[in-house]
């Protein structure tokens, strides 16, 4: 047999140069007051393909998300479509150009039928520019078939299950004719057998020629859909790449590449005894077979991504939700939490994370906010006493180095560090065995961030059991003295000591227990 010596002249696939993004983001930076949110990010969607964004919670994903779909207008930097620099003044103007997001909770209205759902706000009009039902329905059902589903336009959305209220949605999206598609954690809700048909979903999705943008945390989705990926981290641009040409390993360090910052106080825990002791602790959708211990004195951190559980068994604990079963043991003696008022006698506060809304009273003044679970200390026979009331809300502000210009000062004009330290402050007046701090530094500035962490070192060297739940590697890192990381409501690991690395938090939370190499099947 002969040996054909001529030289190949076939290009290269992998120099081949790639054809036009359908939408892309070149240098885009976003500001807000005090925060930059995005810094020189660079982002490509191809059509008939799948771009994974791939990056730890808070590394701007959902700020790329609200400035593709028009929500947010870059500070600086340029939106392209079709290679032609183009600007979304409003959410309108975004599904002008046929941008769509499937978001992970979209809003639909239950008394509404499913094409009503599908066209709200866009239903083809007939005569008198009256809404033609006929074409309404007629096109519901053709985009419902398109994406595999048998669903009847007339149903009320009231009388269907999750996942075909995420069939509605994805319909929904659909229906202005888009041509790239965001799917932000679009499988958080569904079932396992769901799952798989979204996977069928998007694939239909890529033969129809739509550019896709997915963004998951989990990495058997993103390895098994995805044909790009692009990291970011901390709102600025890692890599790209081919979704083929990378590994978990790879992934994992663009996400996490960064030595855990030098901000956190130096601290030499002296641990006590058992403080808190939950065991096989479960509720009936939200976690499983919780169980461990707090010491007196120990700072133990939650990790997770978003969905893990992990602030739905801190509001179980507090007694906001009733658990289906475990035991929970306060200085070994056995504890019924039914409501907060029970925790707080027990000696177990929570400080949330979404303190607007769950910490505090914005509209009320400092000290009211401060001695609001309290008022047994500063009231006499029923009636509050002032006087009381602002020496105990000076106490503890001062222990937090609170900055305001008087406890008479109304909350909400406070910034983000300041209203959580009267939270914080707040829950401490109750005198706590246990604090629970869900996120304590979520949306506040750097030198904010660092009073929180001296504080709680301060707090735990008092001999306080503290537990902290953040979705900050570096503070998880910087401030646990153990960690337990959990994942899809379940415990996937404690860590301590030696174990507690960027690279094992995140493994665990995404569900990578093996550090070889993993292929797309």
């Amino acid at each position: 047999m002969q040996t054909d010596t001529r030289a190949d002249t076939r290009p290269d696939p992998a120099v081949m140069a790639r054809p036009t993004p359908v939408l892309a983001l070149d240098g885009i930076t976003k500001t807000f007051p005090g925060v930059r949110a995005l810094s020189n990010v660079t982002l490509k969607l191809y059509a008939g393909e799948v771009t994974a964004l791939v990056g730890e919670n808070g590394a701007g994903k959902s700020t790329v998300v609200k400035t593709l779909t028009g929500i947010y207008q870059p500070s600086a930097g340029r939106i392209l479509l079709d290679g032609k620099e183009i600007r979304f003044a409003s959410a309108q103007a975004a599904a002008d150009a046929g941008i769509t997001a499937i978001h992970q909770e979209t809003v639909l209205f239950d008394e509404l039928s499913v094409a009503e759902n599908i066209f709200l706000g866009h239903a083809p009009r007939g005569r008198f520019g009256l809404i033609d039902w006929a074409q309404t329905h007629a096109r519901a059902r053709e985009i419902l078939q398109g994406i595999g589903s048998d669903l009847a336009p007339t149903a009320r959305l009231r009388d269907l299950g999750i996942a075909s209220k995420h069939m509605v949605a994805i319909a929904r999206a659909l229906s202005i004719d888009a041509r790239v598609v965001i799917m932000d954690e679009p499988t958080a809700a569904l079932s396992h057998k769901e799952i798989h048909e979204l996977y069928d979903l998007v694939d239909t999705l890529k033969a129809q020629g739509k550019a896709i943008l997915f963004i998951s945390h989990k990495f058997d989705e993103i390895f098994r859909i995805a044909d790009n990926y692009t990291v970011f981290r901390d709102g600025q641009f890692i890599g790209e790449g081919r979704i083929e040409d990378t590994d978990n390993d790879a992934l994992v360090q663009m996400m996490v590449g960064r030595e855990v910052a030098h901000v956190f106080p130096k601290r030499s825990p002296s641990h006590g005894d058992d403080v808190l002791s939950v065991t096989d602790y479960s509720h009936p959708t939200e976690f499983e077979d919780i169980s461990f211990s707090l010491k007196q004195g120990e700072i133990l951190g939650f990790y997770g991504l978003v969905g893990a559980g992990r602030s739905e068994v801190m509001q179980s604990l507090f007694g906001i939700t009733r658990p289906s079963g475990g035991a929970i043991r306060i200085d070994g003696a056995a504890q019924q939490i039914r409501s907060p008022a029970e925790a707080i006698a027990a000696g177990i506060v929570y400080v949330p994370e979404d303190r607007g809304h769950q910490g505090a009273i914005t509209a009320l003044p400092i000290f009211q906010n401060v001695t609001l679970p309290s008022l047994g200390r500063t009231s006499r026979r029923g009636f509050l006493r002032l006087a009381e009331e602002f020496a105990l809300a000076r106490q503890y502000c001062e222990r937090l180095e609170l900055r305001a210009a008087s406890l008479d000062t109304e909350l909400g004009t406070l910034s983000g560090g300041n209203q959580q330290k009267v939270v914080i402050a707040k829950w401490l007046a109750t005198q706590p065995r246990i604090i629970i701090l869900d996120e304590p530094t979520k949306g506040i500035d750097i030198g904010s961030k660092a009073a929180v962490h001296d504080f709680m070192a301060e707090l735990a060297a008092q001999g306080l059991a503290v537990i902290m739940v953040s979705s900050e590697i570096p503070e998880v890192l910087g401030m646990s003295d153990r960690i337990i990381v959990m994942r899809e409501g379940r415990m996937a690991a404690e860590l301590s000591g030696d174990e507690m690395t960027p690279e094992t938090l995140v493994r665990h939370a995404a569900g990578i227990t093996q550090a070889h190499t993993e292929t797309r099947t």
